[in-house]
């Protein structure tokens, strides 16, 4: 299982910046929140492409300030998506907020 916060990697990007960290986990957090409603429409309307699309910009994002949890579960939502499971994405759009929500709880330790 991936670690939900990759700190040396958020402290790579940031520069060490404890104000900044919080700054782009919070700003991370908001962005992926709108995600996850526009990914639950295109998952609901079975759209392969629009449901990969979004999934890929989001895990770029989590990737980039170590994030590790949440870019694993949209990696998984990528791949299903491109396999036109999206049951399987459905499952994993839960599997996603659930990450958010212990990414949030990372913002007070940063």
């Amino acid at each position: 299982m991936a670690v939900v916060l990759d700190r040396d990697q958020l402290r790579s990007v940031t520069l060490d910046d404890d104000d900044l960290m919080r700054e782009v986990l919070t700003a991370l957090i908001e962005d992926t929140d709108r995600n996850i409603g526009l990914l639950k429409t295109a998952i609901t309307d079975e759209d392969p492409l629009k449901t990969m699309r979004l999934a890929h910009y989001s895990k770029g994002a989590c990737a980039n300030v170590g994030a590790q949890a949440a870019a694993q579960v949209l990696k998984q939502i990528e791949v299903n998506a491109s396999r036109r499971d999206f049951q399987e994405c459905t499952l994993s759009l839960t599997s996603l907020a659930l990450e958010i929500d212990r990414l949030r709880s990372e913002i007070v330790m940063a």
